[in-house]
C-alpha cells in the first residue's frame, strides 16, 4: 500500500472542510439546472397568458446561470386545473406558476378542491386589474343604465361571458346583477381569449373580463367598447371609462396575477426565484412591455401578498354565505 506523505496528512483534515464547506454554496449556483416549467391556468392569449410569456424572459434573466422558463397553458375548471397541477408538482423549484384570484382563493370556498393558497410557496405578486363590461362596438348599449334597461325588459336575454364560475368577473357580475336588480345568463368559458373571441363574433351581449385584458385587444383592433371599470377610481390605463360606482353600482373587483410554486421548496431555491420575481418587476424593460400590453403592474413580495390572500380569503368566504355563486 502506497503511503501517503506526512505533509498531506497534516493538510487533508483542512481540506476536507473546507470541501463541505464549499458544497452547498456550489450546489445552490447551479440551480436552475434545467428549464423551468411555468404553468397558466388558462388558455393562451389572454391577460395572464400574455403576461407569463413576458415575465418567463425576466425571470429568467434575473435568476441568472442560463436559465430558461417554458411557458405550460392548463385551462379548465375555472383555473382549477392548473393551480392543482402547480400544488402537485415536486418542490425542487423547476415547476412554477400564475396564481389568480379570486379563483384560486374562492375555489376552494365553492368546492371541494386538492389546493389551498397556503399549498404555495408565494413568489410575489405582479398585476392587480380591475374588472370591466365590455361589449361590441356595434352594440347599442352605451352605458351600464342602457344595459339595465334592456335587462329588465328581456329578463335572461343578456348573455355574459367570463373565465369560468368563481371567477372575478363572475362574482362580480352576480353583484351587479343583485345591485340592478336584473337576471342575465352565464357562459363561462375557459379563458379571457375566448370571451373575447365571443364578443367580436356577437355571440355574447357582455365581455365581463379585466380592464387590461380588455385594452390590449382594443389595441390589436378588436370592434369592442367599455362600458365600466370595477375600479375605485378610474385607472391611469382607461381614464375615458367611467367605473361602476359613478354610474350608480358600487361594485370594486379586481384580479391579482402573482406566482407561487408548490409548497416546500429548499429555502435556497424559494429565495433565488423570489428575488429573481421582484428584480423582473422593477426591471424598466419588463414595465415598459407591460405597459404596452395595459398590464397594471403591482409588485407585492412574498409577505405582503400573502397577508392579500389571507384578507380576501376572509371577504370571499363571507361573500359566499350571503350570496353563493354556484351555478343553480
Amino acid at each position: 500500500m502506497q503511503r501517503i506523505p506526512s505533509t498531506l496528512r497534516r493538510l487533508l483534515p483542512a481540506l476536507l472542510l473546507s470541501a463541505v464547506a464549499a458544497a452547498p454554496s456550489v450546489a445552490f449556483a447551479a440551480y436552475p439546472e434545467q428549464p423551468i416549467k411555468m404553468i397558466v391556468a388558462y388558455a393562451p392569449g389572454g391577460g395572464t397568458d400574455i403576461l407569463a410569456r413576458t415575465a418567463a424572459q425576466f425571470i429568467a434573466k434575473h435568476l441568472g446561470n442560463n436559465a430558461s422558463i417554458v411557458v405550460v397553458n392548463r385551462p379548465g375548471a375555472g383555473g382549477g386545473i392548473g393551480f392543482s397541477e402547480i400544488a402537485r408538482a415536486p418542490a425542487d423549484g423547476y415547476t412554477i406558476g400564475f396564481l389568480n384570484t379570486p379563483n384560486v382563493l374562492t375555489i376552494p370556498i365553492e368546492r371541494k378542491s386538492n389546493f389551498h393558497w397556503q399549498d404555495f410557496d408565494l413568489l410575489g405578486n405582479l398585476v392587480d386589474d380591475p374588472g370591466n363590461f365590455s361589449v361590441h362596438a356595434d352594440s347599442p348599449h352605451k352605458s351600464l343604465k342602457d344595459l339595465v334597461a334592456f335587462a329588465k325588459a328581456n329578463p335572461g336575454a343578456v348573455t355574459y361571458g367570463t373565465t369560468g364560475i368563481g371567477s372575478d368577473d363572475h362574482i362580480a357580475t352576480l353583484a351587479f346583477e343583485r345591485a340592478a336588480g336584473i337576471k342575465m345568463t352565464h357562459v363561462p368559458f375557459k379563458g379571457a381569449a375566448e370571451v373575447h373571441k365571443a364578443i367580436v363574433g356577437k355571440d355574447i351581449t357582455v365581455a365581463a373580463m379585466n380592464i387590461g385584458e380588455a385594452l390590449q385587444y382594443v389595441k390589436g383592433g378588436s370592434a369592442m367598447r367599455q362600458l365600466g371599470q370595477m375600479s375605485t377610481t378610474r385607472t391611469a390605463l382607461a381614464p375615458n371609462v367611467p367605473t361602476f360606482k359613478e354610474q350608480g353600482y358600487d361594485i370594486i373587483m379586481a384580479s391579482l396575477r402573482g406566482i407561487g410554486a408548490p409548497k416546500g421548496l429548499p429555502p435556497a431555491v424559494r429565495d433565488q426565484l423570489a428575488a429573481a420575481v421582484q428584480k423582473a418587476a422593477n426591471d424598466p424593460e419588463f414595465q415598459a412591455k407591460a405597459a404596452g400590453f395595459f398590464a397594471p403592474l403591482r409588485f407585492l413580495p412574498p409577505a405582503a401578498y400573502a397577508t392579500e390572500l389571507k384578507d380576501a380569503e376572509a371577504g370571499f368566504k363571507q361573500l359566499w354565505q350571503a350570496m353563493p355563486w354556484g351555478e343553480k
